[in-house]
This record gives structure tokens, sequence and C-alpha cells, in this order.
């Protein structure tokens, strides 16, 4: 059996490409029960709940996995380094799912390295902020833009754990936008104009990630943008038939 640790729009893909290309059991499993469009397959099977170094070896061990299929969001570090230890732990391949990354180079981006640093400098511009990198790293950006006459907007996915952080976070409620994507640039560019935002601040997700729609709303409007760069990681595949190679590969399978 395979592990797909997923929770991405990619992970539908993935899902099938190992179960229908490959003929694999695999067992799907997000870390939220956020919704998540997955296909059904009588290889497939799905289970939801985070998981640390520790539960995540104990699942391998009693279900049996063979190998870990790493297609966790770019930037969830933690979740990556589970993933390398309990499969190493288990002495068992674990392959990484990485997602394609595109050149934004031309598009005059103010590049930083942490969330830190990008609250800093949205905090500094003075105009009306609008926060696309989820819901995980509210604070430092709220502390920020204490005593600022500017307004910090949040878009987050309507979901119970987002809105907790949003109120753990203590971003006022007129300033959380829940919504679910993918948004299209149209929407991106209506919510711009409505808020008056003058900065829009970005992950480097990839397509995936709706980034590109987020980068021409933000040009269309004459936005700012500043993009969180992504961590580093161990290079992995990016398509579908080499993961689907890569696994037969890891199995001894021609």
């Amino acid at each position: 059996m395979i592990l797909l640790m997923g929770g991405t729009s990619e992970t539908a893909g993935i899902a099938w490409a190992l179960a229908e290309q490959g003929g694999w059991q695999t067992l799907i499993s997000t870390a939220t029960d956020a919704p998540l469009e997955l296909p059904q397959h009588p290889l497939l099977e799905k289970r939801q709940g985070r998981l640390d170094r520790h539960e995540l070896a104990a699942l391998i061990r009693q279900r049996g996995i063979r190998l870990v299929v790493d297609a966790t969001h770019p930037f969830a570090v933690i979740a990556h380094e589970s993933a390398r230890a309990a499969a190493a732990e288990a002495d068992i391949p674990c392959l990484r799912w990485e997602r394609q990354r595109d050149d934004y180079a031309h598009e005059g981006i103010t590049f930083v390295d942490s969330h830190g640093q990008a609250a800093e400098l949205a905090a500094r511009s003075g105009i009306n902020v609008l926060l696309t990198t989820g819901s995980r790293n509210l604070l430092p950006y709220v502390m920020a833009f204490q005593g600022s006459t500017a307004r910090l907007y949040a878009r987050v996915l309507p979901h119970a754990e987002s809105m907790r952080a949003c109120e753990e976070a203590q971003l006022p409620a007129e300033c959380v936008i829940a919504e679910r994507g993918p948004f299209s640039v149209e929407q991106t560019m209506a919510l711009i104009i409505e808020k008056q935002i003058g900065l829009l601040v970005s992950k480097d997700s990839g397509a995936a990630g709706g980034v590109p729609e987020k980068l021409e709303a933000a040009r269309r409007c004459g936005c700012r943008v500043i993009m969180i760069r992504r961590p580093e990681s161990i290079p992995g595949v990016s398509v579908l038939d080499d993961l689907v190679f890569a696994v037969r590969m890891a199995f001894g399978q021609s």
C-alpha cells in the first residue's frame, strides 16, 4: 500500500494516477476535513487528521505502507520533514511531489523569505493590504498593522480551523474574507477594487495555488505584490508519468 500525503489541488490527480495507471492500493491522508474533490476508485481510501512524525510512523506500521508519496503543500515544511523521517524509520522510500515552479521575475514583484519580512514591508507601505497566504501565519501581520491607519484584509478558507486562527490572531471580523477558491482574475480584481487594496501578499505556490490569477489581477489594478519564496526542499517530481515511473522503480517493477 502507498501512503499519499496530500490535501492540495493536485491530490486528486496523483491519487487517480497511482490507482488507475499503477494499480496500487493507496491511502490518501489529509491534515484537515476541508472539502477536497477526490476520485472514487476501489483501490483508494481516505483518512484525515494531522499526524506528527511518531503518529505517521505508527500509521505506516499499522497499515503495512511500502512507500510514501509526499504531496503536501510546498510550504508545509514540518509535514515534509515528518514524511521523510517516518519513511526512514520504516526503511521505505519517500517520494516528493514538487509543484512546478514559475518564473515571476518579469512581474516586478518584491520577493521576501519569510512572513515576518512580508509583514514588516506590508505594514510600512501605509496602504490597504490583501493577504492571500492562508490562515496559519496571520499573527505577524496583525501585530505589524497595530496602530496603522491602513487596513489588513485576509482571504482565508471558510473553515472552522481558519476562523479560529483569525480569532486567535485578533484580526477584526470585518477584515476576514472567508471564501473558497479557485479564484478567477475578475474575482480578485473585484475584491481589490472593493477594499481599495494597494498591496497583495502571496506565497510562491505556483499555478495550482492560483498565483498567476492573483498576479494578473494585481497588474490590471495597479496593485503592488509581495511574494514569499518557497522554502528550500529536496527535489522531487512534478509530472504524473514521472511519479508513476518512480514508484514502479521503487517497487522493482519494470
